[in-house]
């Protein structure tokens, strides 16, 4: 998640991370209603802001869901189980080892926010463009 003057980004905003995750909106705050280790904080306008570890968070549910087929109960059993482990230095971070593609994961948020950038920068040079000529003709 390193942009590109090598700073990370702390936070993201729910669209960010539907486009990140390749999750609806309305998926992102079912599964905070079902999944009490999913809790983004809320900035003063009351939006959710997602860190990083939500992230990795949403695609271990996502994984869990989705392809590894469980059930939301057993996803929340399972993940109940891993934050336990944690705590109790069974596993030293609740994303370690938890799914056989935990770093998998990590990676794929990287990839997708340098993705998401890059077309970003690429949308801001072609109105920019579009600017200028829309200027040069009004001139």
């Amino acid at each position: 998640m390193q942009k590109g003057n090598g700073i990370k980004k702390l936070y993201y905003s729910i669209s960010e991370v539907s486009k990140i995750t390749e999750l609806e909106q309305y998926v992102l705050r079912y599964w905070e209603s079902e999944f009490v280790q999913l809790s983004p904080a809320k900035n003063r306008a009351g939006n959710r802001v997602y860190t990083s570890k939500d992230i990795k968070l949403i695609l271990m549910i996502k994984d869990l869901l989705k392809e590894k087929k469980y059930t939301i109960e057993g996803a929340r059993q399972l993940l109940q189980t891993i934050l336990n482990e944690s705590e109790t230095g069974k596993q030293p971070d609740i994303f370690d080892s938890a799914l056989s593609n935990g770093s998998q994961a990590s990676n794929e948020v990287e990839n997708k926010t340098e993705v998401l950038s890059g077309n970003i920068k690429e949308e801001l040079k072609s109105i920019k463009s579009l600017l200028q000529t829309l200027r040069s003709k009004l001139s």
